[in-house]
């Protein structure tokens, strides 16, 4: 396999290109897609069995079912960074290693439960979204590994491509399969 070929089912829709200063265009449809990502995910991976579940979306990547737990988790984290730059003045993030994450226990049990996570979660997070004001958009926290602060109505755009990301190792594996 080339480089190339490896490169495009890492990123099948592409590596994330920062969306600076979001219309309320682009900022509604970030929202939908990260609204309608449940069930987009649910729809995609219910008819897999468990052997399919278990398969890697890519050479050394994560399987199907890691990549489900690890949505959970990471849009959990995103949605406690959002809260707390609400909350706060530009508060620093506590980074975790996603990799390291999913090796643990709970990334290999039935998807189910992170099913459930996504949607209560998301459901949530969209009202959030959706409430926010063009002041509270523009309110931000720093990631230390970043030189630089992310603001809330582009990183709305990050996990709109995140989700999108993580759907399309899905989808374009079943494609690949035939399944």
């Amino acid at each position: 396999m080339t480089d190339a070929q490896l490169h495009e089912l890492k990123f099948p829709i592409g590596e994330y290109k920062k969306t600076i200063n979001p219309s309320k265009e682009e900022l509604a449809a970030f929202i939908s897609d990260i609204h309608l990502f449940p069930q987009r995910l649910r729809e995609a991976v219910e008819p897999l069995s468990q052997a399919q579940l278990d398969t890697a979306y890519r050479p050394g990547g994560w399987t199907i079912r890691q990549v489900i737990h690890h949505c959970a988790d990471s849009h959990m984290n995103s949605f406690i960074r959002f809260k707390l730059a609400l909350t706060e003045e530009n508060p620093t993030i506590k980074p975790y290693w996603e990799d390291r994450w999913a090796e643990l226990i709970d990334s290999k049990m039935a998807i189910e439960f992170s099913l459930h996570i996504l949607d209560g979660l998301h459901t949530r997070w969209t009202a959030l979204l959706d409430s926010l004001t063009d002041a509270e958009l523009k309110r931000t926290f720093v990631h230390p590994e970043h030189s630089t602060p992310f603001k809330l109505d582009e990183y709305i755009g990050m996990y709109a491509w995140h989700s999108n990301h993580h759907l399309a190792h899905v989808t374009e594996l079943k494609k690949r399969r035939g399944w």
